[in-house]
């Protein structure tokens, strides 16, 4: 059974956080979740503004909640906000649909979990989340 292990959520976060150095953006909260959608590794850079790691959350768990990278999600949101703030009350505000955010999967297509950033902006958070996952040779959508 494939699943994600801390030592790859390890990998996966120390490459997102070496990426964002490299890029020289603002310092990041990361948040990985596993394939129960339960938080698996926590990061949170020095210097990390306030609310960094619980926005990092809310993106990975509504990417991870549903099956897509929270981009798409902020996409659908503005077609349907009611429905989408329901979706917010209804998890304890654990649903951030804002770019930043992707499901990890495996080469198979196997869903391992999620990762969430925030820090800086969506883009960035999001290009970070996808080296970190690339560099552990896995998958995202």
């Amino acid at each position: 059974m494939e699943q994600l292990s801390l030592d790859v959520a390890n990998r996966i976060v120390a490459a997102a956080r070496e990426r964002a150095q490299q890029a020289g953006f603002k310092p990041m909260g990361i948040v990985v979740l596993d394939a129960a959608g339960q938080v698996k590794l926590v990061s949170r850079d020095d210097g990390a503004t306030a609310l960094r790691i619980e926005i990092a959350e809310g993106k990975a768990s509504a990417a991870f909640g549903m099956g897509v990278a929270s981009r798409t999600l902020l996409a659908r949101a503005k077609d349907n906000p009611a429905f989408f703030n329901a979706i917010g009350t209804a998890t304890s505000g654990k649903f951030v649909p804002q770019t930043g955010a992707v499901v990890i999967t495996s080469a198979s297509g196997t869903v391992l979990g999620a990762i969430g950033a925030s820090g800086g902006t969506g883009d960035e958070d999001e290009l970070i989340c996808i080296a970190g996952i690339e560099a552990a040779g896995l998958s995202h959508r």
